[in-house]
């Protein structure tokens, strides 16, 4: 725990930045242009050809770079790479399992916040490889180590493929987890008829239509129709995501068979002020992934 005690002010720092981009990017919604690109290329707006090209802009720097004295710490931290159908490289980590007799429960395949990269996620994930669930965490396209334009129809695309990769090359049972933004993307994920066995959706809003999206990529009209194997995580000190925002997907949880955990002290993700109410989030999360 001494690597994540290390970076938690800096992890504080880069979520603070992401609320004040998020603020921005709201702000552009009435302003922008509709979206008016070649349907048949993955890289295109879909949000604005404006707005979307200068969010993703904004969240891939404030990301920042990867660090790679946080993937050497990691002795289980192997550097893996999947290249996408329109060609872009995208590189990420696996953290093995670290289960006694080398037990393998599952894998996750984890979509993390839109100002984060993989390599920020290992010192918090590691205890997921403790119990056998393997880790499965990739830059996204255009950010840290990954090639191509960021884009919110590319990114769904690439975790569409990314959750076959994974369930090609690893044995158990299949997990998701989707951390804000990486909710979004997870969740059209799952609406596009994958079959999961158990998924934890963190602090995302129920919709993306409001800011000038397609209905379609709606969270709430991705949400499952049998959510049993589907938690929902909000806090009531989310300032990000407040839970007005996510409530949705808090009701489709609770009426069709999910689980919903709403807890008056978390924040948005990784920015919890109390590291002690960071880690029972974790816990949280990785318990209801075992079972």
């Amino acid at each position: 725990m001494a690597a994540l005690n290390a970076g938690w002010p800096m992890q504080i720092i880069r979520m603070q930045i992401f609320r004040r981009l998020l603020v921005i990017f709201i702000s552009m919604i009435a302003a922008s242009e509709s979206p008016a690109n070649d349907p048949g290329t993955l890289e295109e707006s879909v949000c604005g050809s404006v707005r979307e090209p200068f969010a993703f802009w904004l969240w891939s720097r404030a990301a920042g770079k990867p660090n790679p004295e946080i993937t050497s710490s990691a002795s289980n931290a192997v550097p893996t790479e999947y290249r996408t159908r329109d060609g872009r490289l995208l590189k990420g980590y696996k953290l093995a399992s670290t289960a006694a007799g080398g037990t393998v429960v599952g894998a996750v395949l984890v979509a993390q916040g839109n100002a984060m990269l993989a390599d920020q996620l290992i010192p918090d994930l590691t205890p997921f490889a403790q119990i056998g669930i393997e880790v499965y965490i990739f830059d996204y396209r255009g950010y840290g180590n990954s090639e191509g334009k960021p884009r919110l129809k590319a990114i769904v695309s690439d975790y569409r493929e990314l959750f076959d990769h994974v369930g090609a090359i690893t044995q158990g049972r299949r997990f998701l987890y989707g951390i804000s933004f990486g909710g979004i993307v997870l969740l059209n994920v799952i609406g596009s008829g994958i079959e999961f066995d158990r998924a934890v959706i963190d602090s995302t809003p129920g919709h993306v239509s409001d800011l000038g999206c397609p209905q379609r990529y709606d969270p709430a009209a991705n949400f499952p129709r049998d959510a049993s194997g589907l938690l929902v995580v909000a806090g009531g000190q989310d300032t990000v995501v407040p839970l007005k925002v996510s409530r949705a997907l808090i009701e489709l949880a609770k009426a069709r068979g999910g689980r919903a955990e709403v807890r008056a002290e978390y924040a948005h993700p990784f920015m919890d002020a109390d590291i002690r109410v960071h880690r029972n989030r974790l816990e949280l999360i990785r318990s209801f992934l075992a079972g």
